[in-house]
């Protein structure tokens, strides 16, 4: 977590005033800045509002993405066009705050704020194993009533981003996920010592699809897990835009069931695949009506080991010694919910992936996921 010295504090606030002020006609003062934690470059305060003209908002978040190199200010902007394009939303279909003010060159968002809640990693931790069940049910719910409400809507958000920074277009976690892809042959050949057959790299190149193509096309702020969830008197909201663009949707609903299990209590987690199953049965009750095919059983378990399998091998190279060049990697990825250090944890994800193959019915996924868990499994933890 970034943690900011006073000056910072005070410069975020003096160029959040400007823009506000800017706006309003006359001026705004902010006062009282909490530092409310960030990730790499970002700086993310809460600050109250002491003089505010233009409307009643007691509290506002700034945010500030610092370093000035081009691939920062890109992704200020994709954040930027992705709130734009959420405020075009209907409010009951908004996934997380509204965008007030913004400035390019300095890098400043303005936001709503959403208050305290509570956290979803908070929820997930909680020994209730009822109010477990619920927090999965509305991640699930709150997903798929944002899909729902923002499929066509790709030209819209295309023609945010073309207003933006130049090279705003490229998707970096795809541009990742496709460098990872590349790599893959000679990972697991040479590095985990493990046969790569056809079958394999038909699955990888199902999961690149799903970034540039899919059929369940609509909007995802894409860093959808669990420490970007707030759960307040509106729902579920989610916090973080920096990643948000249109891709296929099954690679949301899969990024909650790859991120969430190292939160849950023990108890919780014995019961992981019941979690996994209200999730994805939660999220299908919003998106069936308009994706039909989704009420198959089996083709939801299919397409959602096919989208986990991007997630689950993304991270790991993310994690394994090679060349950042080979896999697309960057020092900003880290700041995703999907990123870890921890090696369990990839090795879990390997195995849940397995379990989850072999209940959607796909062998070969499964004995691939199963071979990676157990090669990374004695090479990690033994």
């Amino acid at each position: 977590m970034t943690v900011l010295a006073d000056s910072q504090k005070t410069g975020a606030v003096q160029a959040a005033e400007r823009l506000l002020a800017a706006r309003a006609g006359s001026p705004v003062s902010l006062a009282e800045p909490l530092d409310l934690g960030g990730s790499g470059r970002t700086q993310v305060l809460r600050v109250r509002v002491a003089k505010n003209p233009f409307s009643a908002d007691r509290t506002l978040v700034i945010k500030v993405l610092g370093d000035g190199d081009t691939a920062s200010g890109a992704s200020f902007y994709r954040e930027v066009a992705s709130y734009k394009y959420a405020n075009a939303l209907p409010t009951e279909s908004r996934p997380g705050p509204a965008l007030i003010a913004f400035d390019l060159a300095s890098r400043v968002l303005v936001l709503s704020d959403l208050g305290d809640g509570r956290s979803m990693t908070e929820l997930l931790s909680s020994n209730d194993t009822a109010a477990v069940g619920n927090s999965v049910s509305a991640w699930g719910q709150a997903l798929g009533r944002m899909h729902s409400a923002t499929v066509g809507g790709e030209n819209d958000f295309a023609a945010l981003l073309r207003q933006g920074a130049e090279g705003i277009a490229v998707d970096a976690l795809r541009s990742q996920f496709e460098a990872a892809v590349d790599s893959a042959p000679k990972v697991v050949t040479e590095m985990l010592g493990l046969t790569f057959d056809q079958g394999v790299q038909d699955a990888l190149d199902a999961a690149r699809d799903l970034f540039g193509e899919g059929d369940h096309r609509a909007f995802s702020p894409s860093d959808v897990g669990p420490e970007n969830i707030l759960i307040n008197d509106d729902g579920v909201r989610f916090l973080d835009y920096e990643w948000g663009g249109f891709r296929d949707a099954t690679l949301d609903i899969a990024y909650a069931l790859v991120t969430f299990a190292p939160w849950l209590s023990p108890g919780s987690a014995a019961a992981r695949v019941d979690l996994e199953t209200r999730m994805l049965d939660a999220w299908r009750s919003e998106v069936q009506a308009i994706w039909p095919s989704l009420g198959s059983d089996r083709e939801l378990a299919r397409k959602a080991v096919v989208a986990r399998l991007a997630w689950v091998w993304l991270s790991t190279m993310w994690m394994l010694p090679v060349d950042d060049t080979d896999v697309g990697r960057d020092d900003e990825a880290h700041g995703l919910a999907l990123s870890t250090s921890d090696p369990r944890v990839i090795v879990d994800r390997w195995t849940a992936l397995a379990d989850a193959a072999r209940r959607a019915g796909e062998p070969a996924l499964a004995g691939f996921a199963d071979s990676v868990g157990q090669a990374l499994d004695s090479s990690w933890l033994h």
